[in-house]
């Protein structure tokens, strides 16, 4: 995924969080995961090298990277 590919991607997205090396969005308009291609739920971009997340439910995860970002996209 190249910079103009993120970058448009987050822009169709809604920011929920950000702190402590994450920043969440929510997928509110369906856009597909580049990943499986299915539409996925939220984005959870890793910005740090190293991060704890705590999960209040399971979720099916795609994981890609970019630059030194590691992107999580989250399918419940």
């Amino acid at each position: 995924m190249d910079d103009s590919e993120l970058d448009e991607l987050v822009a169709s997205l809604t920011p929920r969080e950000s702190g402590g090396g994450v920043r969440t969005y929510q997928n509110t308009v369906s856009v597909a995961c580049p990943a499986c291609e299915e539409p996925f739920d939220d984005l959870v971009v890793c910005e740090d090298e190293l991060t704890s997340l705590e999960l209040s439910m399971v979720l099916d995860l795609c994981v890609t990277t970019h630059d030194d970002d590691v992107l999580l996209f989250t399918h419940k």
